[in-house]
């Protein structure tokens, strides 16, 4: 696995309130390779620091808990 850090900003457009940035918070951080998570229900948008290629994981991740990210 590699160490390189990225990170990604995701459109999540059903992110309504704090509970939902709280769920997205706790799930995205299940995924190994996530280093930060910061879910705002303001802007929609889920900003994810991590390391290595796991976007994907990530994606797939919001999409089980129920909060798919647009493109």
């Amino acid at each position: 696995m590699t160490t390189d850090r990225n990170s990604a900003v995701l459109n999540v457009p059903n992110i309504n309130c704090g509970h939902c940035v709280k769920t997205i918070n706790r799930g995205l951080k299940d995924v190994p390779a996530v280093v930060s998570v910061d879910a705002s229900a303001e802007r929609k948008q889920v900003v994810v620091e991590f390391v290595g290629d796991a976007l994907p994981a990530i994606k797939a991740r919001l999409h089980e808990i129920g909060y798919p990210a647009r493109d």
